[in-house]
């Protein structure tokens, strides 16, 4: 009976931590790190001493809320720092990086600056952006990447990213990779007019009284 009640009592433990995660990520994705810990718990279905137990700070539920997205990012990166062509590594980062962070608000926050102190985002952060300054060196050694380029470019492009809105989170996705698309252009030392990927229709950018 001791062995049952140990048993359902680790049972309930993995259930309530992983129902906490559901709910801060689904959370975080939506309205970004500010939401509170209490409204997490209150979502995830357990009292706030329950999470508080589980996660003694609203640093250590975010890194391991986003430790599937920090792996993705990491391996973004290594994937592109293979590529033989570096100015094609570098637009493939910038594309996917741009898709992931449009899937989730707060990761993006995370990654950009929320939370400086929590250790794997930081870690995870440091790595990705000495990865990128290796690979966009490399870039413009070949001429395709604008000479005048620095990283903290890079940083703008994920900044305005993270401001698309849309209806949707396909729509949002969507205009992410038309946004890529027009940075990537606006990156290259010498730009050509290739086509951009479809346009998403943001109610904010119509015009009242306008249609398509």
């Amino acid at each position: 009976m001791t062995d049952d009640l140990s048993h359902s009592l680790r049972s309930d433990a993995r259930d309530n931590r992983a129902r906490v995660l559901e709910a801060a990520r689904a959370l975080f994705s939506a309205d970004g790190l500010d939401v509170p810990m209490r409204e997490i718990a209150r979502r995830a279905g357990v009292g706030p001493a329950t999470l508080y137990r589980r996660f003694p700070t609203k640093q250590a539920l975010v890194a391991e809320a986003f430790a599937d997205q920090l792996n993705a990012c990491r391996a973004i990166v290594d994937e592109a720092c293979a590529e033989p062509d570096p100015w094609r590594g570098l637009c493939q980062v910038i594309e996917r990086i741009c898709e992931l962070h449009a899937q989730d608000r707060g990761f993006t926050e995370a990654f950009l600056s929320s939370f400086p102190d929590t250790v794997d985002v930081a870690a995870g952060r440091e790595y990705t952006v000495g990865a990128v300054a290796a690979l966009a060196r490399r870039a413009k050694e070949t001429g395709r990447l604008r000479s005048d380029f620095v990283l903290d470019d890079l940083i703008l492009v994920l900044m305005a990213n993270k401001g698309i809105r849309a209806a949707s989170a396909a729509t949002q996705v969507m205009a992410s990779r038309r946004f890529a698309a027009l940075a990537i252009q606006a990156l290259e030392a010498r730009p050509r007019q290739e086509s951009l990927p479809p346009a998403a229709r943001l109610a904010s950018a119509e015009p009242r009284g306008t249609s398509r």
